[in-house]
């Protein structure tokens, strides 16, 4: 069972509004982990600092929802930090996160007590803790996207392409804006693991 906080934040992203064009995106995904016996979900971005651990933690918050056995990963074209915001993001929506110092910390996350937390910092798409074969690499950025044409590896690749929260870094929509990306990708990862049966 995750957090009770964690449960009302999804039972009110549920209104957020999922387009045909969306969807269809959405459904390789379920269509990858429904066709694999041990699937992994690599999602990268090119800094690996919000969109890309967003996405990873949402889906195996969800995955742990529906008890649906799936291991996710995030990484990036280079590496850089998870950002502040993004993580502040995720504790506003009820997941429990420490972190370790360092200019580039690793923080532990938790979303229940029969889970083990997850630890999240970032690092490159291929680190040595990201699979190096057998995954479906997810691009959520359309620069990584670009950057890195190949992904050594992965047995499928889906476009996943959310817009950065980071135009609001240092705004006052910065709060709203970060809640909003944190929103949609909860609501999409509910939809790809609702569609699993």
């Amino acid at each position: 069972m995750i957090y009770p906080k964690i449960k009302s934040f999804l039972d009110k992203s549920v209104s957020v509004k999922i387009t045909d064009e969306r969807k269809l995106m959405l459904n390789q995904i379920v269509d990858y982990i429904k066709s694999t016996d041990d699937p992994k979900l690599n999602f990268i971005c090119t800094h690996n600092s919000r969109r890309s651990h967003l996405s990873q933690i949402w889906a195996q918050v969800l995955a742990h929802q529906y008890g649906i056995n799936v291991s996710t990963y995030s990484g990036g074209t280079e590496a850089t930090a998870f950002h502040p915001n993004a993580v502040a993001a995720l504790k506003r929506a009820g997941l429990e996160i420490t972190r370790a110092e360092g200019s580039n910390p690793r923080y532990s996350v938790s979303f229940s007590e029969k889970a083990d937390s997850m630890i999240c910092y970032s690092k490159t798409f291929d680190d040595p803790v990201n699979p190096q074969a057998n995954f479906a690499a997810i691009m959520t950025c359309s620069e990584a996207d670009a950057d890195c044409p190949f992904v050594p590896g992965a047995s499928a690749r889906i476009k996943l392409f959310f817009d950065d929260p980071k135009v609001s870094d240092g705004t006052s929509e910065e709060a709203k804006i970060y809640g909003e990306r944190c929103a949609q990708i909860a609501a999409e990862m509910n939809y790809v693991f609702s569609s699993i049966k």
